[in-house]
């Protein structure tokens, strides 16, 4: 469990530097004298190169090996980190933050992929458990982090505090996992598809995070966007001729692995677009401060990490898939819930029921999705995958907060109206996302017995 708490607190970090920024992005661009039009890339500059670098993050750590590209990582995030809370301009913080996401996108797969290995059986499921947990509450912790060191210090603090945290981490792994056995194989590591999928990946993701600006019919938005998908396609042609692929596409045919990534997408778009929307509305419509906002986000973060507990148990009982219909059915009736928002609303009438309800049903989409994804991994393709299951966090999130941002601003009256069609959108994803459960992923019957039969752990100190 100690190996556990380390691995989850390097990942926590990795998405605390995301939600909390959101919180400070006043404070901060006051301080460094960033425009309105730029304010953007000092959350895109660090999403951009963590979310299309994945894919090679996680088959790094399978050919290089977890240990070394988890340390690497992380000794980048934090030295970046350290930039990033010394920038004396924006340019040196948008730098210190792509520094960041270069760092976060070898620790996070690596970090996943020692977590898979590390336990067997009903051992794995409690600590993929944890795991979800971390990543469906993470947000909301970071919310309040953002808002409590903003108000109380100073913006900076948020990437001081990863000082501390990432040299407890980086000396508790060199004592709690053993050396990798192997030296480093960079010979089997598929650069060419690494440079098509990172390019296509930030091509995607660049049109994503900019379709609510420039529109999603623009020059910027489709050009990108085609060029994303098309460069996405030119990389599953290549890699079906690779001998040693960077993602191996067969391994999508699973119907846990491959309707797993789907549903990953969909949750991510629902949880990440939500906490944008509810910040939204706590802060412009019921003017509270930074520091309020993030204290009312506590709820969600307790009711994710109850679903996500909740999903572990429910799992290893009824699979995956009634599971995972559960958790949308959950997730759609909060989004619907906070739908009904008005101008003269209240926390508690119109954004606590969301929290509660929508939040437990995320928290239990993050767990079976990762359980979906990496139950029967085997060693050589635990990175690999881990790799797979983040990447389509960071794409979905990008997704949903492009698409429900655009819901707001397409709508007909005020802010408020327009957060209710976006939370309507949100509830027609998740939605989907009950449809796409029930008919992709398999039955209890044929996915229990993997779970029971996962490959066995590696030895740890």
């Amino acid at each position: 469990m100690p190996l556990l708490v380390l691995l989850c607190a390097a990942q926590l970090m990795v998405i605390l530097d995301i939600s909390a920024v959101n919180v400070a992005l006043p404070s901060l661009s006051t301080d460094l004298g960033i425009g309105r039009g730029d304010i953007e890339w000092t959350i895109t500059s660090y999403s951009l190169l963590f979310g299309s670098l994945l894919l090679l993050g996680g088959r790094a750590a399978d050919l290089l090996g977890r240990r070394r590209v988890f340390l690497a990582g992380l000794a980048l995030f934090t030295g970046a980190s350290a930039a990033a809370a010394l920038a004396p301009t924006a340019g040196a913080l948008y730098a210190a933050r792509a520094g960041q996401g270069i760092g976060a996108a070898l620790l996070s797969p690596a970090a996943l992929s020692i977590v898979t290995t590390a336990f067997t059986g009903a051992a794995r499921t409690r600590a993929l458990a944890v795991w979800g947990a971390v990543g469906g509450a993470g947000g909301a912790i970071g919310v309040l982090l953002g808002g409590v060191l903003t108000d109380v210090i100073d913006w900076r603090a948020i990437f001081f505090v990863n000082l501390p945290i990432g040299a407890v981490v980086a000396v508790g792994v060199l004592r709690a996992v053993r050396r990798d056995p192997a030296p480093p194989r960079f010979a089997g590591l598929d650069l060419r598809g690494a440079l098509v999928a990172t390019a296509s990946l930030g091509a995607l993701l660049y049109a994503l995070g900019g379709a609510s600006d420039a529109g999603w019919g623009s020059a910027r938005t489709l050009g990108f966007g085609g060029a994303g998908l098309a460069g996405l396609a030119l990389f599953a042609a290549l890699e079906r001729r690779t001998a040693r692929p960077l993602v191996r596409l067969g391994a999508l045919a699973d119907r846990a692995v491959g309707g797993g990534a789907a549903l990953m997408l969909l949750a991510s778009a629902v949880l990440l677009g939500a906490f944008l929307l509810t910040s939204i509305y706590l802060q412009e419509v019921l003017r509270a401060t930074p520091l309020e906002a993030g204290l009312e986000f506590l709820p969600i973060a307790v009711a994710t990490g109850l679903g996500a507990h909740g999903a572990g148990h429910l799992v290893r009982r009824h699979g995956v898939r009634a599971t995972m219909a559960l958790a949308f059915a959950l997730a759609a009736t909060g989004m619907a819930l906070m739908s009904t928002m008005g101008t003269s609303g209240s926390y508690v009438a119109d954004v606590l029921p969301w929290m509660v309800v929508a939040g437990a049903g995320l928290g239990m989409a993050m767990v079976s999705v990762a359980i979906a994804v990496l139950t029967g991994a085997s060693e050589q393709d635990a990175g690999m995958l881990s790799g797979l299951n983040t990447t389509g966090h960071e794409v979905g999130g990008a997704f949903g907060i492009a698409l429900l941002t655009t819901a707001i601003a397409g709508a007909q009256g005020g802010l408020v109206d327009g957060l209710g069609d976006a939370f309507l959108a949100a509830a027609g994803i998740a939605g989907a996302g009950l449809v796409l459960a029930l008919l992709v992923l398999p039955a209890a019957g044929r996915f229990l017995p993997r779970l029971r039969e996962a490959p066995q752990a590696v030895t740890m100190h």
